[in-house]
């Protein structure tokens, strides 16, 4: 279970980066992103790659085959292409502003719901008997990771968080949160 452990210690490792982000430490945010993906990346490989597989109805083995592409694409889309990812991820400091269109206006954290996609996903093209394992606890470590961004680094790194915790749903998407992405689903471009 070499697998799961190196998925949670990645999760751990992604605390550190939101408190390097916080104290902006220069550097660190770089080097903990690094790791992260590169502990989950291993453990992800891992997991799919262990020699145990379950059956499954072909139906669902196909859902996953559609699955996996959309929900790398709109994990991408959020974290990377609607975010200000250099602010994000690279520079020292927390980002330069709090983004509450598009995805983020569905949800205040659209990643949980694409990556809990994308490892169901890979779970129904892989039929990983060690994944099976996995995902409920990788995505339990997700909800965990956003919990206490909510609670103890958000609120500090971005004017108007309380705001924008009021308007918009935590992870379950309600009718109104759609409609408001939907709305103001645009490129970063268009949104200047």
């Amino acid at each position: 279970m070499y697998a799961l452990g190196a998925g949670v210690f990645a999760f751990l490792v992604a605390y550190l980066f939101d408190w390097a982000s916080l104290k902006g430490l220069p550097g660190g945010k770089q080097v903990l992103i690094a790791v992260v993906l590169a502990l989950h990346g291993y453990a992800l490989y891992a997991a799919v790659w262990a020699v145990e597989r379950f059956t499954l109805p072909t139906a669902l083995t196909w859902l996953g085959w559609v699955l996996l592409p959309l929900s790398a694409f709109l994990l991408i889309y959020s974290w990377i292409i609607e975010l200000p990812a250099s602010n994000t991820y690279v520079q020292s400091g927390v980002g330069d502003r709090l983004v509450t269109r598009g995805t983020w206006a569905m949800t205040r954290h659209p990643g949980v719901l694409w990556y809990s996609m994308g490892l169901i996903a890979l779970l129904l093209v892989s039929r990983s008997t060690v994944l099976l394992f996995c995902v409920p606890v990788w995505i339990g470590m997700d909800v965990l990771h956003v919990i206490i961004e909510e609670r103890y680094f958000f609120p500090r790194m971005f004017p108007g968080y309380e705001q924008y915790r009021q308007q918009t749903p935590m992870l379950i998407p309600t009718r109104k949160s759609i409609g408001l992405c939907i709305k103001t689903l645009k490129p970063r471009e268009a949104m200047k």
